[in-house]
């Protein structure tokens, strides 16, 4: 029955909106979470009075989701973070340009190497070595063969769906990796990271998935020189096909 009801579109998109739709936490862990909120206070308020700083009930500020047993973080964003920031420090370029990746990632590397950050969405916060251009990955605002470091972190598998203010495009993968490639200098460093699984598909509009002979397809005119993979919560070297979804890590050179 639930494979047949699959097949049914109005249901699907009743499925889908009901997910999207859906707060989580759900109320009832809410109404749980708000509960102990109300029980640390009156525990709090118990205790022996710090006079300098006062608890006063008009500057109550309830955060009732972060009391977790394991720090919460995405996996994805820590690791792949972490290896195009170690690939930039030792390699340390002049200059580095990132097309559109997380803009922390982004704000990190700038503190050890002059950084241009290039987005059709413009930073509303500002720091020394890190410059902002608008521009699109489809059309980044750079010679041929000029940019000597570059990134686009978990970015080209959302261009072309809408996600981001961007246009729509069936192929703005494809053209975003030929736009990397193009202005990418002769020995210039380009790190990237995408989605990776047993196929190619588009989960609209939220991102695409690929091989990774379709990845290494993609850029087939710049030499690989590492690669790595994130699955869950561990960081390889192998790419594992029968382990599904995942993330890939690329290094590619231009020679």
């Amino acid at each position: 029955m639930k494979e047949y009801l699959k097949k049914i579109l109005l249901f699907k998109i009743l499925v889908i909106s009901h997910k999207t739709l859906k707060s989580k936490p759900n109320f009832f862990i809410k109404l749980k979470n708000l509960g102990l909120f109300f029980s640390d206070l009156s525990r709090y308020n118990k205790l022996q009075k710090n006079n300098r700083l006062i608890c006063d009930t008009k500057d109550l500020f309830p955060r009732i989701n972060d009391k977790t047993s394991l720090t919460q973080l995405d996996p994805v964003y820590f690791y792949q973070g972490v290896w195009c920031a170690k690939k930039i420090f030792e390699s340390k370029p002049k200059h580095h340009f990132d097309i559109a990746s997380q803009a922390i990632m982004v704000g990190i590397i700038s503190q050890f190497t002059p950084t241009t950050m290039v987005d059709i969405r413009p930073l509303t916060v500002k720091l020394n070595n890190l410059n902002f251009l608008t521009g699109d990955i489809l059309n980044l605002p750079f010679p041929d063969n000029s940019v000597e470091s570059l990134s686009s972190i978990c970015v080209i598998e959302h261009i072309g769906l809408g996600r981001y203010g961007d246009h729509l495009d069936q192929f703005g993968t494809e053209k975003a990796a030929s736009e990397l490639s193009r202005v990418l200098a002769t020995n210039g460093n380009l790190y990237i990271s995408v989605p990776i699984d047993k196929e190619n598909k588009t989960y609209f509009n939220a991102h695409r998935t690929f091989t990774r002979d379709y990845v290494i397809e993609l850029f087939n005119n710049l030499e690989l020189i590492e690669e790595k993979y994130i699955y869950g919560n561990e960081l390889t070297e192998k790419y594992e096909e029968a382990r599904g979804f995942g993330t890939g890590l690329y290094h590619f050179k231009k020679r």
